[in-house]
């Protein structure tokens, strides 16, 4: 596997896939075509269908600028990912577009050329799957935390420590803020709202309210393409924070263990990606909010003392309960049903870890089982259900009456 920046990476959103895909592809080839006088990019399946709502035209712009002459809308879908797309040039020498890069946009803000995971980071883990790494754990009495930095090295921890205060700014940002969202479907903000009223509950009901609202204040941010953390994507990057924010505030726990709560969780996510995938347009919104619960319940599980196997049982169930959920976002914007189902997947994550609590850990079916259902399950959906916006809760909707 490769390392855990490529799940938890820092951008700004909407679209992991959609947005910080594509402004990486347009840098690369930028760079390597710095004689270039013009471009010309062409999208293929789901990045033409929703590229508009998740602003990838604009993502492509701002790095390519004046000199990006025409952006195509192309409805064909190549055959190794939905998210394709195509970069061609042309210099004072040359009348015709030239030097074709064919590259892919395939979750979290990664990019792959045909055949390959991804272009840009090594491997860095010798164990690929959770029952490799579980019998690790368990035969060496190592947490998975310890096997993140073993794989890593220390230096990982400076990331994660940058990685949890730009999670933590993106929840105090969202609260802070009031007002409407970007976009044809006027959605006003949420999170303070949420925050407030939870003051007037008593504890359990307290605890559901400030997690929801914790949950949005960092969706509601990356909807208006604001700064946040893929965990896995930009798409469900509220769930993990969510999470983690309500525990550090109301538990106390500190920063130290907040860092191995997120190696853990980034530890499950990338399974997921390496054996599956984390891309809406490819597997539904399976890939997207349900890995960021199971990540966010192994994390839980982890802070309040699980074992290996509690912390897999915990992320099995944040899983297994999400198997089958389209991705259909109305207007092709990550806003509907995208920003509630990050709240009530956060609390969802809260549950997997007491019912995981209540256990031994032993159960039937694994994470890994999961995960290849999931993969499955992804595939066999229509194209409509994933991230094209022509299905699902978007069928014949395009804009709030």
């Amino acid at each position: 596997m490769k390392s855990i920046r490529e799940i938890f990476r820092i951008g700004v959103g909407p679209s992991s896939s959609h947005t910080m895909g594509p402004r990486k592809a347009a840098e690369l080839y930028k760079e390597k075509h710095s004689d270039a006088t013009s471009f010309r990019v062409t999208l293929y399946g789901s990045l033409s269908a929703t590229g508009k709502g998740h602003m990838t035209d604009r993502a492509i712009l701002d790095v390519l600028g004046d000199e990006c002459t025409e952006i195509i809308w192309s409805k064909d879908f190549l055959s190794f990912h939905p998210n394709g797309m195509k970069f061609e040039c042309k210099d004072n020498a040359s009348s015709d577009f030239l030097s074709p890069w064919i590259v892919f946009s395939v979750g979290g803000g990664a990019l792959a050329e045909e055949g390959e995971s991804s272009i840009e980071l090594p491997e860095v883990y010798n164990m690929n799957t959770m029952t490799e790494i579980l019998q690790y754990c368990e035969w060496s009495g190592k947490g998975y935390w310890e096997y993140v930095e073993e794989s890593e090295g220390p230096e990982i921890w400076d990331y994660l420590r940058d990685v949890w205060q730009t999670m933590r700014e993106a929840v105090e940002r969202g609260l802070d803020t009031e007002g409407v969202l970007p976009g044809p479907l006027n959605l006003r903000r949420k999170a303070y709202s949420y925050f407030v009223k939870s003051s007037g509950y008593k504890d359990n009901l307290k605890t559901r309210g400030l997690v929801f609202s914790y949950a949005l204040a960092v969706s509601e941010e990356n909807a208006s393409g604001g700064k946040i953390v893929t965990a896995p994507t930009c798409g469900s990057c509220g769930v993990v924070p969510g999470v983690l924010y309500h525990l550090w505030k109301s538990r106390d726990f500190s920063e130290r263990r907040i860092l191995k709560a997120l190696a853990t969780a980034a530890l499950f996510g990338n399974v997921v990606k390496t054996n599956a995938s984390i891309s809406g347009a490819e597997v539904g919104c399976q890939g997207e909010v349900g890995v960021a619960c199971a990540m966010a319940s192994a994390a839980a599980n982890q802070l309040f003392g699980g074992s290996p196997a509690q912390i897999e049982y915990a992320a099995e169930m944040g899983l297994e309960h999400h198997l089958g959920m389209t991705c259909d976002p109305v207007c092709g914007l990550v806003q509907i049903p995208c920003i509630e189902r990050n709240a009530y997947a956060a609390a969802r994550a809260l549950d997997a870890n007491i019912y995981s609590s209540f256990t031994d850990g032993v159960h039937r079916v694994s994470f890994d089982k999961v995960v290849d259902v999931m993969k499955q399950t992804g595939h066999d959906l229509p194209s409509l259900y994933k991230e094209t916006s022509e299905g699902g809760l978007a069928k014949d909707y395009t804009q709030m009456s």
